[in-house]
């Protein structure tokens, strides 16, 4: 979200931060090109810690991170890490463009409404937050669901082997070569249906995930800017008005996005760490029924759980799920104002 101005209790002083970034002021083809290219290298640098979070997810035993990435290194290599991030990839630019714009519509649409019935600047601008992270899920996970689904097998395939001991429980068996295969064995093996194992808990998870995510993002912000914003600001500036003026250098800027990014993570996946466990062995694990590979129901899936350990279970994974998270809302948020600010419409 990006930065607005915040003013301090003294009225002789005011904190100034690069103004507002809206919708309409942005050149839109600018906007997705350099957004894919930039969000394709995040993916890049944190897509071990997915792989990591997927594994323990789906585990039926608790394995520490250190355990688990001394397993892939030893019997599948460093490539181990990166398994199925092709066909990752290939989703995230589509998902980030349809994310991107539900977020910047529905903020700047939900805002500007709250303000005209007369909420407060901090109101709307946390319900608009809220408003545009639902939003934004619920457009990305059209096309994220079916990705996760593809890659999500290609990522556990190999761990059931690691020192001749499987460490994963109803892991279908088949043997996957690339992405377009498991495509094609999931079209026959379930059809259509079968790319959207987990859609309805994927929404449970995502959609709450992001409007706790930019909620706290925005507030704890707030907070930082209008309590240690002095601080943070070079002080002696004299402004238009006659007043003292706090002007944050860029150091700062980022500082505070980052600050306020990994809280908001943490808040996040706390709240939302269960609906995520049971989402992943949705779409990954499998059951036996006479003989037959039949997806996990829901109830099976919590049952299992509960019997493994019950909701200490649903937080295997926390550790590199708040990492992943952490690093890249961080990533992320400073990344997007950048981008934003270099796709801003250039002003006649």
């Amino acid at each position: 979200m990006s930065l607005r101005t915040t003013q301090q209790d003294d009225s002789s002083s005011e904190i100034h931060i690069p103004a507002e970034i809206d919708w309409h002021m942005l050149d839109k083809s600018k906007f997705f090109f350099l957004g894919a290219a930039l969000f394709s290298g995040v993916s890049a640098a944190l897509y071990p810690m997915v792989v990591l979070k997927t594994r323990q997810q789906v585990s039926s035993s608790h394995y520490s991170c250190i355990n688990m990435s001394c397993a892939i290194m030893r019997y599948e290599g460093f490539r181990g890490f990166y398994k199925g991030f092709g066909t990752s990839l290939m989703g995230t630019i589509p998902a980030r463009a349809l994310y991107m714009t539900a977020l910047e519509v529905t903020k700047s649409n939900v805002g500007t409404a709250f303000v005209e019935l007369g909420f407060s600047d901090n109101t709307a601008t946390a319900v608009a937050s809220a408003a545009a992270g639902v939003a934004s899920a619920m457009s990305a996970q059209l096309v994220w669901t079916p990705i996760d689904v593809v890659s999500q097998r290609l990522m556990v395939q190999g761990s059931c082997n690691s020192g001749g001991k499987s460490i994963l429980s109803n892991l279908n068996s088949e043997n996957y070569r690339n992405g377009f295969d498991v495509f094609r064995k999931i079209l026959c093996a379930d059809g259509p249906r079968g790319f959207y194992r987990g859609f309805g808990i994927s929404i449970l998870t995502y959609a709450p995930s992001n409007a706790v995510w930019w909620t706290s993002y925005s507030m704890v912000h707030r907070f930082i800017w209008s309590s240690f914003g002095s601080c943070l600001g070079n002080r002696g500036q004299n402004l238009d008005n006659g007043c003292v003026g706090f002007r944050p250098d860029s150091k700062a800027v980022v500082g505070v996005q980052g600050l306020s990014a990994v809280v908001a993570s943490g808040v996040s996946a706390i709240v939302t760490m269960p609906f995520d466990t049971i989402k992943t062995r949705l779409q990954v694990l499998d059951t036996e029924e006479n003989g037959r590979r039949r997806p996990l129901t829901f109830v099976q899936t919590v049952r299992n759980l509960v019997n493994e350990g019950g909701l200490f279970a649903c937080y295997r994974g926390l550790g590199p799920r708040w990492v992943s998270m952490s690093m890249s809302a961080t990533t992320m948020i400073t990344t997007y104002e950048f981008l934003k600010r270099m796709s801003t419409k250039r002003q006649d």
